[in-house]
């Protein structure tokens, strides 16, 4: 059977316009006007300060940014930081030894990304 793709009468059969919606229950009361988002409202507690260096020693003349400094947090959030920079960043990175190593210098897309987590980050080094 051939369907046909000019527009015809067999494309504007609507199958939800015989429904009944007795008995449903109502859905979300809708809102004149959102409440906005206030960030200004409530600021956010900063998480302390880490540090953003750009290295190149020992890494064959390749940079890379590295972010250290992390107080209190766990290598899962570390984790999904690291994650985040490299979607971000669009390069590689990992954690280790309690630091996030991120491919290049990409060290303002790192600060943007920390300072949105609530740390304060700190350019540090060369």
């Amino acid at each position: 059977m051939k369907i046909p793709t000019d527009g015809g009468s067999s494309l504007s059969h609507n199958p939800f316009a015989s429904l009944n919606l007795e008995g449903l229950p109502p859905g979300p009361a809708e809102t004149a006007s959102p409440a906005p988002a206030t960030p200004a409202a409530k600021p956010k507690k900063s998480r302390g300060r880490v540090d953003i260096i750009r290295q190149t020693a020992h890494r064959g003349g390749k940079t890379v940014t590295v972010v250290s400094g992390f107080v209190g947090i766990g290598l899962p959030e570390k984790e999904a930081l690291a994650k985040a920079m490299q979607r971000a960043c669009g390069t590689g990175g990992t954690v280790k030894d309690g630091k996030i190593e991120i491919q290049g210098d990409r060290r303002d897309v790192v600060a943007k990304i920390l300072t949105e987590a609530g740390f304060r980050p700190v350019f540090a080094g060369g």
